[in-house]
């Protein structure tokens, strides 16, 4: 196995210029990531110089298998923590061969609400609080629990530290490092309530790239739960009961919220957001109705709310935001499982572009 090591950890840039590039794009499921790798003839930093792809969509439920061709569109390119060196992973996205993005391509529609004169010129800042759960590979059963059995009740676990407490910190802080080393801009982790489960933050980011960073981060998330033989889950209710459910609470702010009088700029933002409160709640992850209960730090999901440091409410405004005037508001609707694309754009496109 230590050959295998060092064959897996060999430095190419000692004898080649090629690099390999792993391809990135999401699934037919809308959560599912698929990659595959291709060698480079050297260091690209660009996605417009990187070649276009493609793949069997008729195995990814995307395409039929009499015309199964799906194109990828190198998007973003980050630093591969896996094979290092000048290796690169690229987040891309799918369209057919004419050119039309296919139907579980998100970012494509979020990429044009992002490049609206209105929503550039209020340059909108995303945090988005990534909760996740890591289950037993055999049993999908949450990490450290006793199979078929529960552990005490919640209270400990929060940012909790012992083996009795916190369970699988060494994927945790393997990700933390690997999405800086790729370029993510993550920004803090934290054990959650409910044990076996954890957070971290991808922020702030600028408009588009808050999607493309928060999809790398769950590819990397994926692939180091792959080498620790662990499955993860971003089931929004992973156990039912009395456990916590897991989110994807959004913080945002726009340059006018940002600046003297943002209160007021805030308060007409979360004001549009209860007026669509439907239509985002469709939008904002699958089985999402599982976790919005009214119990356990959520809104019921029938009704929207806000409040300054209300964890109970659809919206919260934090008391450093009420005490200065001006900053960010959260979202805590979205589920662990929503699409980064889908919410950052809706979010802005409610918020900015839209005149009830």
């Amino acid at each position: 196995m230590s050959l295998l090591s060092d064959l897996i950890n060999l430095n190419l840039t000692d004898s080649t210029d090629k690099i390999i590039a792993e391809y990135v794009w999401i699934g037919g499921s809308g959560l599912d990531l698929r990659s595959k790798a291709r060698t480079l003839p050297g260091l690209v930093t660009d996605p417009a110089k990187l070649p276009r792809w493609n793949y069997d969509g008729s195995s990814t439920n995307q395409a039929p298998g009499d015309d199964s061709e799906v194109i990828l569109y190198p998007q973003a390119i980050f630093k591969d923590p896996f094979r290092r060196g000048n290796n690169i992973l690229v987040m891309c996205d799918a369209y057919t061969p004419s050119g039309e993005p296919i139907p579980t391509n998100k970012r494509f529609n979020a990429a044009k609400i992002f490049s609206h004169a209105d929503v550039v010129a209020e340059e909108p800042w995303y945090g988005i609080e990534q909760e996740y759960t890591l289950l037993q590979k055999d049993v999908h059963w949450p990490l450290g629990w006793p199979v078929g059995g529960f552990p005490g009740p919640q209270g400990p676990y929060y940012c909790g530290t012992g083996a009795d407490k916190a369970f699988g910190r060494d994927i945790v802080d393997a990700h933390y490092k690997a999405c800086l080393y790729a370029g993510v801009n993550i920004s803090g982790i934290n054990g959650e309530v409910m044990p076996g489960q954890w957070e971290y933050q991808v922020g702030p980011t600028v408009g588009i790239a808050a999607g493309d960073q928060v999809w790398i981060s769950r590819y990397i998330l994926e692939r180091i739960t792959e080498i620790a033989g662990v499955v993860l889950s971003f089931d929004p209710k992973p156990i039912k009961g009395d456990w916590n459910g897991a989110g994807a609470h959004t913080n945002y702010s726009t340059k006018s919220m940002r600046n003297d009088g943002g209160i007021d700029v805030i308060k007409k933002a979360i004001e549009k957001l209860g007026l669509r409160h439907k239509l985002h709640i469709a939008a904002y992850g699958e089985g999402n109705e599982r976790r919005l209960t009214g119990r356990h730090e959520t809104a019921d999901i029938n009704t929207f709310s806000w409040g300054v440091a209300n964890r109970g409410a659809s919206v919260r405004v934090g008391r450093d935001t009420e005490q200065a005037g001006k900053g960010y508001f959260e979202d805590r609707r979205p589920a662990s499982n929503m699409d980064p694309y889908v919410v950052t754009s809706m979010i802005a496109e409610t918020t900015i572009m839209w005149k009830p």
